[in-house]
C-alpha cells in the first residue's frame, strides 16, 4: 500500500523523537542528581529513581510505534 511508507516513517518518529527527549531529560536529571549526591549521600536512591523516570517516554514512544505498525498492510 502506498501508505506503508507514512506509516512507517510516523513509526520511526515516534521512536527517535522520544528517545531524543528522554536522552535529554535524563541529562539533566543525572547532572543535577550526580550534584546533589556530591553533597550528601543520602540522596542516592532519589537520585536513582529520578534518572530511570525518563525512560518511560521511550516505552510510550514504543507503544505509539507498535501500534502504527500493527496499521501497515492492514
Amino acid at each position: 500500500m502506498a501508505d506503508d511508507g507514512i506509516i512507517a516513517i510516523a513509526a520511526c518518529i515516534a521512536i527517535a523523537t522520544t528517545g531524543f527527549a528522554s536522552a535529554w531529560a535524563e541529562k539533566e536529571i543525572g547532572s543535577a542528581a550526580v550534584g546533589a549526591m556530591a553533597e550528601d549521600k543520602s540522596l542516592f536512591g532519589n537520585g536513582l529513581i529520578l534518572t530511570v523516570i525518563p525512560e518511560t517516554i521511550v516505552i510510550f514512544g514504543l507503544v505509539l510505534a507498535i501500534l502504527l505498525w500493527t496499521q501497515m498492510g492492514a
